[in-house]
């Protein structure tokens, strides 16, 4: 039986998936493709996650596809509403018929006797082994496990005697009304449990070993939803979207460039919002800088607000232990609870976890580095989407896609098989991937790509340097190297 052959696989049916396939369509209209999804269906992250008050922490107009306008009020929307959005956009382009859902990729060997990627896939739940190949490789997968978050070794967990959630494993069958809740975490997904579970439960409270900065933003973007009054919607959509892109790189600039003057105006804002006498420096004052970490974002103050209501409480210290009632600080304090939930943060892989090989020898992702944060040194014809840390992740996902098109569109337009990033400089000094230091990503820079302090080595989060090099950068810069002309039998086929 003849293995199928396919141009283009798109490894992943979440927001990048989606948008690579798109632009696959538009610009690259006779490529055969198919998107593989691990689950059972689609959405990636918004379909995951079921959290209470699941939601973006980045604004609908630049997380949003800019091909397809976001069209409800709200632009810090919850995950039921972009999970309906992800599956209007792929049903609207005819992208959901290119989806085989349940095949999880295993591992894939870069073939250069023929000139393709060959891909080992489970499918179904029995796992049923099958093989694919393919011309080219796009991983759209993210970069965090599906299957497990991050949790600590807390000390005594096992005596506890109530329930211990992971947000990613949230039980359909959970009732917290009434009920004390312990929120271990201090980063976006515990500040959106929180005020989510105030107004139910018997009381919440934020269990944070250090703070982290929150700042407030309206749930609906009154400037976005004057233009689409205004406006044509296309037209009103990609005015809303540059307006964001400029303002979150203004904030960033800000809080890089100048990290006291950032400081003391989230603080400003902060202790306006939170309860007079409200201890601010204890619990929202982090001892790094500003964009050291990510910001995290609360829609129209909720968190603020479930502050002020009683519902919630921040405290801010180490556990000691726990106990069979709740959590012993080494303070002294004890924090009673019926259900802990460890919103601790994930767990990080690199390319979707998959086994990557170069003519059956194992690639070591760690020591390779990333070329304008889409191909890896020494695996030809292969392409990961990472989004920003500074910024809506799609933004730069949307031009790694496009880029991607222009790649195989000036492969074929100049007969080459094979392209590769090379690197020619083996005493360049390696950097992080990604420059945060936040717990998950310090955990994961040993099994990451890594970055120089050189183009085109060199990741700038800034969206505007990768919209000149990914949209209008040469293709032939001396670090892509390209090969061969192909055979007639092995030529990048057109859809039948």
């Amino acid at each position: 039986m003849s293995q199928e052959h396919l141009d283009v696989l798109i490894v992943g049916a979440g927001i990048s998936g989606i948008g690579s396939a798109y632009h696959l369509q538009q610009q690259c209209p006779t490529k055969r493709y198919a998107i593989v999804e691990g689950r059972a269906s689609i959405g990636g992250t918004w379909d995951l996650f079921r959290y209470p008050g699941i939601r973006s922490d980045s604004d609908m107009f630049t997380l949003g596809f800019s091909f397809h306008p976001w069209k409800e009020a709200k632009a810090i929307a919850d995950g039921p509403s972009i999970l309906r959005y992800l599956k209007e956009t792929a049903q609207a382009y005819g992208i959901d018929r290119h989806i085989r859902y349940q095949h999880r990729v295993i591992a894939a060997n870069w073939d250069s006797a023929q000139a393709r990627w060959i891909v080992d896939i489970e499918r179904g739940p029995e796992r049923k082994k099958t093989r694919l190949s393919c011309s080219f490789l796009h991983s759209c997968s993210g970069y965090y496990r599906y299957d497990q978050g991050y949790t600590p070794d807390f000390p005594g967990v096992d005596r506890f005697r109530g329930r211990l959630i992971h947000p990613q494993q949230w039980p359909e069958d959970l009732d917290y009304a009434g009920k004390k809740v312990v929120v271990i975490g201090s980063g976006a997904t515990a500040v959106t449990l929180v005020p989510s579970m105030a107004d139910t439960a018997a009381h919440v409270t934020m269990l944070q070993r250090s703070p982290s900065y929150v700042l407030s933003l309206p749930a609906e973007d009154p400037i976005a939803n004057l233009l689409r009054r205004h406006l044509p919607e296309k037209i009103a959509h990609s005015a809303a979207r540059w307006k964001n892109v400029m303002l979150s790189m203004l904030i960033y600039q800000v809080c890089r460039r100048r990290p006291e003057y950032a400081k003391r105006l989230i603080r400003k804002y902060t202790a306006r919002a939170l309860p007079p006498g409200y201890p601010v420096d204890t619990h929202f004052r982090p001892t790094y800088n500003p964009w050291e970490q990510r910001l995290c974002l609360i829609p129209n103050s909720d968190l603020f607000k479930a502050i002020r209501k009683g519902g919630a409480s921040i405290e801010t210290g180490h556990i000691e232990s726990f106990t069979e009632t709740g959590i012993q600080l080494r303070s002294g304090r004890h924090l009673d609870a019926d259900i802990i939930i460890s919103a601790t943060g994930l767990q990080l892989v690199a390319m979707g976890g998959v086994r990557i090989s170069v003519d059956g020898s194992p690639v070591d992702l760690s020591k390779r580095f990333s070329y304008k944060g889409v191909m890896l040194s020494g695996v030809p014809n292969a392409a990961t989407s990472i989004g920003y840390v500074n910024a809506s992740w799609t933004l730069r996902a949307d031009l790694i896609s496009r880029y991607v098109c222009r790649l195989i569109n000036h492969m074929d337009r100049h007969g080459h098989q094979v392209v590769t990033a090379v690197n020619t400089e083996p005493s360049m000094p390696e950097m992080p991937l990604l420059d945060l230091t936040s717990g998950y990503v310090q955990r994961a820079n040993a099994i990451f790509p890594k970055q120089g302090p050189r183009k085109p080595w060199h990741l700038p989060q800034n969206y505007f340097l990768d919209l000149l090099s990914l949209s209008f950068g040469t293709l032939d810069d001396g670090a892509l190297r390209y090969e061969g002309k192909p055979l007639a039998s092995n030529r990048m086929r057109g859809a039948a």
